[in-house]
């Protein structure tokens, strides 16, 4: 199946006060069951720098970097998360024979890691994936269900005649809207996803143009004043209820709790190979057990060979080759941002638990 096109990135999205939240402190058990947790290569200490991300220090000291939290040191008497910021000193311990990291913080001392709010404003802590990445799919885009899309007001002209509307001007919309609800944004029609397995329609993307307040109805006529643009609106661009979108600033990197066995569906821009950092889109979602924050690993489909002495052709083993993490999930398609990579990804890989 080809990529998708998905909408461009965008600078719309203000700095994020980042962090990362420590969860359950599972580190025995966990060695007890894979004791290659660390890299052969790690580091005994880091300086945080500017630019990084958690994901790529993790990386540093951790064969599976989402298990970084597994790793530090827990602080009874400390309720909250640490922040990790540029210039703090991250120092590898062992306590009773398992690995921690601790944090010196210069005059502060050391300080373990555990899970403790840092107090400070300036908006420096460092994210665990690289946000601006992301930023777009963060705030514009919606994957909904075609009909949604098909049915709902479309606009039929901008004021005074125009064909094309922007910030500032307003909009007439032709269909039913919601009582009560003045709050809109203008919507285009995307791609539409369907499983290349299952060939189950999975949803239809409704890429945001801009939106703004319903201030007029007159019959099945509304006015629509429009407060923010990112493109020209034109005739046939449909209104949808702003939905007040809950943005993930940060996330818990986790393998998932259920067994994930989905594929690569697009990738960002139309274009079918993925790379690091890339956006793709997957077939799994929320009714799969897909959360924000969980961590897949994707898998090369064998080559096709001729047996030499057969002659027949037979499949070879699924071979390991990148990882991707999911930032926004819907109920039936996930998006998720390419970590690492040792193999050329490509559209309709298999994404699976790692």
């Amino acid at each position: 199946m080809p990529g998708g096109r998905f909408p461009r990135r965008d600078n719309a999205m203000k700095k994020f006060f980042l962090g990362v939240v420590v969860g359950s402190l599972l580190a025995a058990r966990l060695f007890a069951a894979d004791g290659n947790l660390l890299r052969d290569d790690h580091p005994d200490e880091y300086v945080v720098q500017r630019g990084d991300t958690l994901w790529d220090i993790s990386g540093r000291f951790l064969t599976k970097p989402w298990l970084w939290p597994e790793i530090w040191h827990a602080n009874p008497q400390i309720a909250n998360p640490h922040l990790i910021y540029p210039g703090d000193r991250l120092t590898l311990v062992y306590v009773d024979g398992q690995p921690r990291l601790v944090l010196n913080r210069g005059a502060g001392g050391i300080v373990k890691l555990g899970p403790q709010v840092r107090s400070n404003a300036r908006d420096e802590a460092i994210p665990t994936i690289p946000l601006e990445e992301i930023n777009a799919f963060l705030t514009r885009s919606r994957i909904v269900e075609p009909e949604e899309l098909r049915n709902a007001p479309y606009v039929i002209a901008g004021a005074n005649g125009h064909v094309i509307t922007g910030a500032g001007d307003r909009l007439h919309a032709r269909g039913s809207f919601v009582d009560g609800e003045h709050n809109y944004g203008v919507y285009r029609a995307g791609q539409l996803f369907v499983d290349p397995q299952t060939r189950e329609v999975l949803g239809r993307e409704a890429i945001e143009i801009g939106g703004g307040r319903l201030i007029a109805e007159d019959a099945d006529i509304g006015t629509l004043s429009i407060e923010r643009s990112n493109e020209e609106m034109r005739v046939e661009d449909r209104l949808l209820p702003a939905v007040e979108q809950k943005i993930t600033a940060t996330f818990y990197p986790s393998a998932p709790s259920t067994e994930i066995a989905g594929v690569i569906m697009a990738v960002e821009d139309g274009v079918s190979n993925v790379g690091r950092l890339d956006v793709v889109m997957l077939t799994r979602g929320g009714r799969d057990g897909l959360e924000e924050g969980n961590v897949l690993t994707i898998h090369k489909a064998g080559e096709l060979v001729r047996d030499p002495l057969t002659r027949e052709l037979v499949r070879l083993p699924d071979s390991p080759a990148g990882t991707l993490m999911v930032f926004r999930g819907f109920e039936k398609m996930s998006y998720a941002l390419g970590l690492d990579a040792s193999l050329p990804l490509r559209v309709n890989d298999r994404a699976s638990n790692p």
